[in-house]
């Protein structure tokens, strides 16, 4: 039996009756699939809007007085004199001249010769050889260049080369997805040095700053992963949850500790550049939860994805069900996203676990002493992160992704 014609959008198309409901539900599928890809294209664009403007946003201290009156230019070194170096074998003091030809700005092609002086520091002294390439600061007044001082070899190619073989790895394994990563990691780079940093030089609070761009950068993060829909949701409040933990629990033990925000590296140095100002311990509290927010967001990823993929498979499982397959889920990775906060932070001080060892230290001086009660902070309150996360992010899966009860 046939039915009156139907109009579409590119004029009548007769149908029968028993076509009817396949043409609408492949229109329906139609709309879903854009849906979908509006979803899932969305957080792309306000990435890439995002980044547009913080590389044209200002931090507000380029005009520092440190830079007036000089010019940071690489340079290839010509020569080297070291007559002037005092070697007593393990340590050099004293100074290094250098014949150099300036590589850029305004004196390119101009000979100089720069002054590298040694402080008897293995961590922080350089020494320069003939064909090194070194980064330069030329003070210079009326056009005339005064001294030109060494700052340190110039790596910068070499760290451009490092970055382009890990975008291309990323791209060449994970095509679309291995963009996304791109830009999550320069967003992130971005937000830290443009948005963070800033902030916390102005004097503003460390701990509600860290959690604002935490939040930001988890949802941006997890919608490139999912787009901005239930999945997403899910998995930002699992996060999120489990980040305020670690927030609350790092402040708490900081002041139990004692921790003073000095015992970070070059902390000190802020307070005598002019800024007497800062929050030092706030700023170590807030490093605590911002050093765990990768690994939460990891995790809340893999459980809320292993609910999604069950809830698919089963689509009539109960919200209860659902729960107690995140649960499983995270329980299963707890045991080693645990071990990777302590692989992390503990990496950077074998040489320190070396000189306590070396020198006989008894384990119960060590676990006193403040710096290493503080990496114990950011090792076993970022643990905390990991073990609450697991059972909110389980929570808001089952509550967002399945059926009611």
């Amino acid at each position: 039996m046939t039915a009156s014609p139907r109009f579409s959008s590119k004029g009548p198309l007769p149908f029968t009756t028993e076509a009817a409901p396949a043409l609408w539900r492949k229109e329906l599928k139609d709309g879903l699939v854009k849906k979908v890809s509006i979803r899932r294209g969305a957080p792309v664009w306000v990435c890439l809007a995002l980044i547009l403007l913080l590389l044209i946003l200002p931090t507000g201290f380029e005009d520092n007085r440190v830079f007036q009156e000089s010019d940071i230019r690489p340079a290839l070194v010509l020569s080297t004199d070291e007559s002037m170096v005092i070697d007593t074998g393990l340590i050099r003091s004293g100074e290094q001249r250098c014949q150099l030809e300036i590589l850029g700005g305004p004196f390119r092609g101009r000979h100089a010769e720069g002054r590298n002086m040694l402080n008897g520091s293995l961590e922080q002294d350089k020494l320069f050889s003939p064909g090194d390439r070194a980064l330069v600061r030329i003070n210079y007044q009326n056009g005339e260049i005064l001294n030109v001082s060494m700052i340190d070899h110039y790596r910068t190619p070499w760290e451009l080369l490092l970055a382009g073989l890990f975008v291309l790895l990323l791209v060449a394994f994970a095509g679309r997805t291995g963009l996304r990563a791109v830009l999550s990691f320069v967003l992130t780079v971005l937000m830290i040095w443009k948005v963070l940093v800033p902030q916390y030089l102005r004097g503003c609070n460390p701990v509600w700053v860290g959690l604002a761009i935490t939040l930001v950068l988890t949802v941006l993060i997890i919608a490139l992963v999912y787009g901005f829909d239930r999945r997403c949701a899910a998995a930002v409040s699992g996060s999120f949850l489990g980040i305020l933990v670690t927030c609350v629990m790092g402040g708490a033990f900081t002041t139990l500790f004692q921790i003073h925000g000095a015992v970070m590296s070059y902390s000190e140095s802020l307070l005598y550049a002019g800024y007497q100002h800062l929050n030092l311990t706030q700023i170590f509290m807030a490093s605590i939860f911002i050093g765990a927010s990768g690994a939460v967001m990891d995790l809340a990823v893999d459980i809320t994805s292993a609910v999604y993929e069950v809830v698919e498979k089963r689509p009539e499982l109960s919200r209860r069900e659902a729960i107690r397959s995140g649960m499983n889920v995270g329980r299963a990775a707890m045991g080693t996203m645990t071990t990777t906060l302590l692989f992390a932070y503990s990496g950077g001080y074998v040489a320190l676990l070396m000189v306590f060892m070396a020198q006989g230290t008894p384990l119960s001086n060590i676990i006193n002493y403040k710096y290493v009660a503080a990496e114990l902070l950011h090792t076993v309150i970022g643990s905390f992160g990991l073990v609450t996360v697991a059972p909110f992010t389980a929570l808001c899966a089952g509550v967002f992704l399945a059926l009611e009860s």
